[in-house]
């Protein structure tokens, strides 16, 4: 690129505001920076993405990453409800989740740059948990997953569900991690229909091992050069997690238990990707790469043409925002553009 644009400079928390149950923050302001005001406020953003703590809200949304809170809050693009951004051409564009101008924020979440420059964001905030309680299993990934299917029909609400491989989660064998918030006594009826789940011995997790397991899982993300997320549903996830394995390994991988979606991290070529990504568009579940050396992006691009349907709506989204060919992306790989 003969020039490199960063946000990191929009990180003054000072030009944070707060109304009506929302934040308005500057994209280079990190996200613990964030949470510690968002709490000094008497909030909660539920809000947890793999990385490193300070990494900017802009990278977040334009990578479109969410973690395990999405079990109980949805994908990203439902707690973004405004965006600022700046097209290639210089148009400052303002916009809200509102049904009007939704197809104005939706592209740009998860859209890693290819349609401008995020420069402003607006999240929906909530109120901070009356409490919360978290519990581990250890056990074979099939086993785990097995008994994360049995939640619903034991009316198990968790608001996050995480399978977790040995080398994410520094134990000896894989582990279900489960988050649940709410009243005392809805978290003491959680306990016990989670205790009764048949053939598991739960650990209950003290404040001080949460964090090395939720923040310890989300920074190994950050630890290898590339990371992909894939979208599958909840009964795909054994079938998709032993075709991972097979063709890159086992890296450092987690899965929604209940909510869905994988994400992988590890060493893997660019050819290995393509494969998996021709692989999985098979099954119909979309693979988007969030993060690999730049010579790797250009040869698979972060989203590229396998996932059906996603060469023509963003082919239209650049013209639209980027006309004349300014942003240098590998949204799509360089033989897909």
């Amino acid at each position: 690129a003969e020039l490199i644009v960063s946000t990191r400079g929009l990180d003054d928390a000072t030009a944070i505001s707060f109304a009506s149950g929302r934040v308005v923050v500057p994209a280079g302001v990190g996200c613990d920076t964030l949470r510690q005001l968002v709490s000094e406020h008497g909030a909660w953003l539920p809000l947890d993405p793999p990385g490193r703590p300070s990494r900017t809200i802009g990278s977040v949304v334009a990578t479109g990453t969410a973690g395990p809170l999405r079990t109980g809050f949805g994908p990203l693009r439902d707690q973004v409800i405004g965006l600022t951004t700046v097209t290639a051409d210089g148009r400052v564009i303002r916009s809200t989740s509102e049904a009007s101008s939704e197809t104005l924020v939706r592209p740009h979440v998860g859209g890693f740059g290819a349609f401008g420059v995020i420069t402003e964001v607006t999240l929906d905030l909530h109120p901070i948990p009356a409490g919360e309680r978290h519990w581990i299993a250890t056990g074979t990934r099939d086993q785990l997953s097995a008994v994360a299917r049995e939640f619903s029909d034991q009316g198990i609400v968790a608001t996050a569900a995480e399978l977790l491989s040995p080398a994410l989660a520094t134990e000896p064998s894989w582990i279900l991690a489960v988050r649940m918030s709410g009243s005392v006594e809805h978290l003491a009826e959680q306990g016990e229909r989670i205790d009764g789940l048949a053939g598991m011995a739960w650990q209950e997790l003290a404040p001080d091992r949460r964090a090395l397991v939720w923040e310890g899982s989300a920074r190994g993300h950050a630890t290898l050069p590339i990371t992909f997320r894939l979208g599958v549903l909840t009964e795909g996830i054994d079938e998709a997690m032993d075709l991972i394995v097979d063709l890159v390994g086992e890296g450092m991988l987690s899965a929604g238990a209940v909510a869905g979606m994988i994400r992988w991290s590890g060493h893997a070529t660019s050819a290995a990707l393509r494969t998996l990504r021709t692989e999985f568009a098979a099954r119909e579940s979309p693979l988007t790469v969030e993060r690999a050396p730049w010579d790797c992006l250009r040869r698979v691009g972060h989203a590229g043409s396998y996932r059906e349907g996603t060469d023509g709506p963003i082919a239209r989204l650049r013209d639209e925002y980027d006309p004349r060919g300014i942003l240098a992306t590998a949204i799509m790989s360089e033989e897909d553009e």
